[in-house]
C-alpha cells in the first residue's frame, strides 16, 4: 500500500516510520506459516510491559537469538542456551523473560 493511500486509513498508533511500515505490511494480515506464527508468539510474549515499538526495534536481535524463529532449531536448544537469551544484546533486560518464552 502506498503511503499516500494508506495515510487516510492508517490507525492513529502508527506514528513513526517503523510503526507505519508494520501497520501497512503486517498488522491485520493473516499468518499461517509456523515460523511466522512462532515469531509473533515470541514477540508478543516479550512485549509484556514494553511498547510494541520497543519490540519492533529489537526484532533483529530476537531473530538472531531465535535463529530466525525456526521452531525446530529453537526447541533443540539446551537449558544453558535458553537461559542466556536475555543476556543477548538488544533483548529484554528483564532477567529470565526470554527464558519463559
Amino acid at each position: 500500500m502506498l503511503y499516500k493511500e494508506a495515510k487516510e486509513t492508517r490507525c492513529a498508533w502508527a506514528t513513526n516510520e517503523l510503526l507505519i511500515e508494520y501497520h501497512d505490511t503486517e498488522w491485520g494480515v493473516p499468518k499461517h506459516e509456523d515460523q511466522l506464527l512462532f515469531e509473533y508468539l515470541v514477540l508478543n510474549g516479550a512485549q509484556a510491559g514494553l511498547s510494541w515499538l520497543t519490540i519492533l526495534k529489537r526484532r533483529g536481535a530476537y531473530r538472531k537469538a531465535f535463529l530466525n524463529f525456526d521452531p525446530q532449531i529453537v526447541t533443540s536448544y539446551g537449558e544453558k542456551k535458553s537461559k542466556n537469551f536475555y543476556r543477548m544484546r538488544g533483548l529484554s533486560e528483564i532477567e529470565g523473560k526470554s527464558h519463559r518464552l
